[in-house]
């Protein structure tokens, strides 16, 4: 697992999924980078987390507004939204889940895949 303050290393998606996320700001970004993985679902996960159902669902809805307005791109498949406690947005290449800290902690998603490579971002508040 790699700590770094910042995010050159990332395909424009995934820096502009990133952004979106710190506008709101988003807690404990973690990047999964899959792509040197055989049968991965996709290239990269972003993780990131709120500490509100409310949150949850403002940093989504930034991602979805950044993404749209930067990249003129929109995610192929949403879902979560009703609770807001994890919510997936499916960019095919990218899928980016976003939770409340107390499901993130529960589903370990970093820990299921762990031979990606893992960097986490270091918060810049």
């Amino acid at each position: 697992m790699t700590k770094v303050n910042t995010q050159e290393q990332f395909p424009p998606l995934v820096k502009t999924i990133i952004d979106g996320m710190e506008n709101i700001k988003a807690s404990n970004i973690t990047i999964l980078n899959l792509t040197e993985l055989e049968n991965s679902v996709c290239d990269y996960f972003v993780i990131a987390e709120g500490n509100s159902n409310t949150q949850v669902k403002a940093i989504s809805n930034s991602v979805e507004k950044v993404v749209r307005e930067t990249l003129k791109d929109k995610p192929w498949h949403i879902e979560g939204l009703e609770n807001a406690d994890w919510i997936l947005m499916d960019y095919v290449n990218t899928v980016v889940h976003v939770f409340k800290s107390d499901i993130r902690e529960f589903y370990e998603l970093e820990s299921l895949w762990g031979d990606a490579q893992i960097t986490v971002l270091e918060n810049h508040s």
